[in-house]
């Protein structure tokens, strides 16, 4: 006689053994839209943390300090690095940016979920930090469409443009070194959005879960 096996639905497994969070490191080139896809994720209700990153670039319009970035200046900035207060740190097209070590941890122990948006170099770092963390790249439909994007945005002059896409093509050469890539094409970020849910989906149903642990 056969046995029958019966998997407890979501939400008597989530009351019997709660998930472990996870530490989901969004990254991809410069204008790929990971702001964007961040702010898509942001209108969930789900329990979330989503890391507000420190730099010592300027701001951009519309840009809000402690919603968009941390701006700090250089001096505060490599202060806070020297004394250990971010996860990872790396310099961009000639700035900063860095993780606040104590969003990740405190968020962690939260049982919140918590994303970074960190730039290519840094999410090799973070895994070494973190070895359980989820890698996902974003990647744009075409080069050309990245270019396009970068110029539609006018807030780099065209040798800062030139040398943002000549880190851009060398930082889609990294794809390999993620766990997951999502591609976001023009007009198709709903489905870029819906991609990263449905990886969060399967991590959460993974038989033996990520255990995040800062090294």
């Amino acid at each position: 006689m056969s046995q029958e096996l019966v998997c407890p639905s979501h939400e008597d497994a989530k009351v019997a053994s709660p998930e472990p969070p996870l530490l989901i490191v969004l990254s991809g080139p410069s204008g790929v839209g990971k702001d964007s896809v961040i702010e898509e994720l942001k209108k969930t209700e789900a329990n979330r943390h989503f890391v507000v990153t420190a730099t010592t670039r300027s701001p951009r319009p519309g840009e809000t300090n402690g919603v968009d970035y941390i701006f700090l200046d250089e001096s505060t900035f490599l202060e806070m690095r020297q004394n250990h207060q971010l996860l990872e740190s790396a310099q961009y097209s000639g700035r900063w940016y860095g993780v606040p070590r104590s969003q990740v941890s405190e968020a962690l122990e939260a049982g919140k979920d918590v994303f970074l948006k960190i730039e290519v170099q840094g999410a090799e770092t973070v895994r070494g930090l973190a070895p359980e963390a989820v890698l996902v790249f974003l990647a744009p439909g075409s080069f050309e469409e990245l270019a396009q994007r970068l110029a539609q945005r006018r807030t780099e002059d065209s040798s800062e443009l030139q040398r943002r896409l000549d880190i851009a093509r060398r930082e889609m050469e990294q794809v390999s070194r993620y766990d997951y890539c999502v591609v976001n094409r023009d007009g198709c970020l709903e489905q870029a959005v819906s991609d990263i849910e449905a990886i969060i989906i399967a991590e959460k149903c993974r038989v033996e879960p990520r255990k995040v642990r800062l090294e």
